[in-house]
């Protein structure tokens, strides 16, 4: 059984971009589109790995991020951010927060792919 992604994006052109790569690589990916609700889906089927968009609507991505690390269920789960604003700013936060990875939009499909492969030692 491949693993399993849980893809927290917005926007509609990028979760059926990182769903095709993924899905082509092996892996199921479930999708989530709100920030308010993320926690509940996380918790709710824990994946192997999180993607995670820094800009949703109702909380923000690195809200979500401060909860996934204060849960014992999922504070060393791998997450990889992904945000369309690339400031050092931004990547400084995302990693002081304990983000795995940081990578911004746009993106090639082959660095989603082999980021996810290696954060979930694929």
């Amino acid at each position: 059984m491949g693993k399993r992604v849980l893809l927290i994006e917005d926007e509609p052109n990028i979760i059926e971009a990182i769903s095709f790569i993924l899905s082509r690589d092996g892996w199921t990916v479930h999708t989530h589109e709100d920030g308010t609700t993320a926690m509940d889906k996380v918790l709710g089927f824990p994946p192997d790995m999180i993607i995670l968009d820094v800009m949703l609507p109702g909380r923000s991505g690195f809200d979500i991020l401060r909860d996934l690390r204060g849960n014992d269920t999922t504070k060393d789960l791998p997450v990889m951010m992904l945000t369309a604003r690339g400031q050092e700013k931004d990547r400084e936060l995302a990693l002081r927060l304990g983000a795995n990875h940081f990578m911004t939009k746009p993106f090639s499909n082959s660095e989603v792919r082999d980021f996810v492969r290696d954060l979930i030692g694929a």
